[in-house]
């Protein structure tokens, strides 16, 4: 089996965006593949943690993998019952986390996860992530998921997608579905 190998290494950005499903799933995917390559994955997740998602316990598994919830789930929907001031306060945590596992050097790849949405909701300061985005050490890939990417975290991306839902089974009454869904 042939390895490819770039001519210039460099670390990537990658923004996920969009309203449709499956930017953290893509994600953990990403993380999937720098394990397979014996790269050093940070996955911090910024706003889920109140619902067990069977990924969590998946990428575990890996051991060049590490995943730290944060989050106290989605921030004013699906009967999340904590205040505006605790999805804050998390948040704010997961920012001094990231900037930590960042800074270090010790990552190939850092994923941020819902961290777009955490942006949109004003849990976090658009200067706090440009400023993630710029301590980015040259070599290491930094992920950015999440609904709503702002336009100058896009702009400074070297990657951007963005999962357009056509159809949607919570759109159907369909309660998400183990193993799909979470």
């Amino acid at each position: 089996m042939q390895y490819l190998e770039p001519k210039e290494k460099r670390g990537l950005i990658v923004v996920l965006t969009g309203n449709g499903k499956g930017k953290t799933t893509s994600a953990f995917g990403m993380a999937l593949r720098a394990a397979g390559h014996n790269m050093k994955v940070c996955i911090i997740q910024y706003m889920k943690g109140d619902i067990h998602s069977g990924e969590l316990d998946s990428i575990k598994l890996l051991p060049t993998v590490e995943v730290h919830v944060m989050g106290k789930g989605f921030c004013g929907i699906m009967g999340n019952p904590y205040k505006f001031s605790e999805h804050r306060a998390d948040a704010q945590k997961a920012m001094e986390l990231s900037k930590q596992k960042i800074s270090s050097g010790n990552y190939d790849l850092v994923i941020l996860d819902e961290i777009n949405n955490s942006l949109r909701l004003k849990l976090i300061d658009l200067t706090q992530v440009l400023e993630l985005i710029d301590m980015k050490p040259p070599l290491m890939h930094l992920v950015l998921t999440g609904r709503d990417a702002h336009p100058e975290v896009t702009a400074r991306a070297n990657t951007v997608s963005e999962v357009r839902e056509i159809k949607h089974a919570y759109r159907e009454k369909i309660e998400p579905q183990k193993g799909i869904d979470y």
